[in-house]
C-alpha cells in the first residue's frame, strides 16, 4: 500500500514508518524539510500551508494518510489551534477520495479540557469524524522510547537537577505509559484490519503510575537516590504563571493543567484487537537514559 505520512521525522513518526516499511508499504515520509528517513524517502509537507500538503498529496498519490502532526507547547505562530487543528483540516481536505486515514490525536482529547492542547486535539477528532473518510483516531498516552522527550529529558531533568526532587503537590496523578513501539504496531495494524474503520482507540500501557511513582522510577534507573519533596498545589498555582515569563518555562500552565488531569485508560480493548504486546516502562527506563 502507498502511504504518506505526516510528522514522520518526529519521534513516533520514525517509529511508526519503519515499521510500516518492516511490512511491505511504499511509505513517503512527510515533513516540514521533506528529509529522507533511513527507511523512506521524504516529501516536504508543512500542514500549517494547504498549499505545500496539496502538493505533498498530488507528488505521492497515497492510498493511505497517517496523520501524526502535533506539538506539546506553542512558539510563536506555531499555536495548537494552527497545527493541530487547521493542520488536521488541510490533510483532509488535500486527502484523495478514496484513502485509509489513521490519526494520531491524544488521551484526555477534551473540548471542555482547560488544556488548550486537549481542546484543540478534541477539535481535530471532530473534523476528522465529519470528514467521509474510513478514518481510525488514536489516542496514546505518554509515549516512550529511546529518544522521546518526557521520560529522556524533562524527567531526567527534574530528578537531576536540584539537591532534592521537587513533586507537584501529592503526585497522585495517574498515568498509563505505553511504549513507541506499541504504538507503532497499533497504526500499523489498523491497515489491516477493515473493522478498526470508525473506531476511536485509546492506546495505553500495562501498567498504572502515579506521578510520585515515575519519579521514582526515574531515580532509580539512574542510579540516584534524592528526597522527594511535594510542593503545594497553591504554591504551584501561582508559580507556573510566573514561570510563563521564562524564555523556556520548565512547565507551561497547558502543561501543567494537563499534569493535574492525569493521563490514564484501560489497555484492554487497544492491546486485543491490535495483539499488542504492551512493552514495560521499568523494561525501557534503562535504554532510554543511556544506562544499558
Amino acid at each position: 500500500m502507498k502511504i504518506l505520512v505526516t510528522g514522520a521525522s518526529g519521534f513516533v513518526g520514525r517509529a511508526i514508518v519503519a515499521e510500516l516499511v518492516r511490512r511491505g508499504h511504499e511509505v513517503t515520509a512527510g515533513s516540514r524539510r521533506g528529509t529522507d528517513l533511513p527507511s523512506a524517502p521524504g516529501v516536504a509537507l508543512d500542514v500549517t500551508d494547504p498549499a505545500s500538503v496539496r502538493r505533498a498529496v498530488e507528488a505521492t498519490q497515497p492510498e493511505a494518510l497517517v496523520h501524526l502532526v502535533g506539538i506539546i507547547a506553542e512558539e510563536g505562530t506555531q499555536t495548537f489551534q494552527r497545527v493541530h487543528v487547521e493542520g488536521t483540516r488541510h490533510v483532509l481536505a488535500a486527502a484523495p477520495r478514496p484513502v485509509r486515514y489513521l490519526h494520531m490525536s491524544a488521551l484526555g482529547a477534551d473540548e471542555a479540557s482547560k488544556s488548550g492542547y486537549s481542546r484543540s486535539k478534541a477539535q481535530a477528532e471532530a473534523l476528522v469524524r465529519a470528514s467521509g473518510l474510513d478514518w481510525t483516531i488514536f489516542r496514546p498516552s505518554l509515549i516512550f522510547g529511546p529518544g522521546d522527550d518526557f521520560f529522556g529529558r524533562v524527567l531526567r531533568d527534574l530528578v537531576s537537577t536540584a539537591p532534592v526532587v521537587p513533586q507537584i503537590g501529592q503526585g497522585q496523578f495517574p498515568f498509563r505509559p505505553i511504549s513507541v513501539e506499541d504504538v507503532a504496531l497499533a497504526f500499523a495494524g489498523a491497515l489491516d484490519r477493515p473493522e478498526t474503520v470508525g473506531q476511536t482507540y485509546e492506546l495505553a500501557g500495562p501498567e498504572e503510575y502515579t506521578f510520585r511513582e515515575l519519579l521514582e522510577l526515574e531515580l532509580g534507573a539512574l542510579g540516584k537516590r534524592k528526597p522527594i519533596v511535594p510542593v503545594p498545589l497553591a504554591l504551584m498555582d501561582l508559580a507556573v504563571p510566573l514561570m510563563g515569563l521564562l524564555p523556556k518555562p520548565p512547565i507551561t500552565r497547558d502543561q501543567y493543567a494537563m499534569l493535574k488531569a492525569g493521563n490514564t485508560a484501560p489497555p484492554d480493548r487497544s492491546r486485543d484487537t491490535f495483539d499488542l504486546p504492551l512493552r514495560r516502562l521499568p523494561d525501557a527506563l534503562p535504554e532510554i537514559l543511556g544506562r544499558r
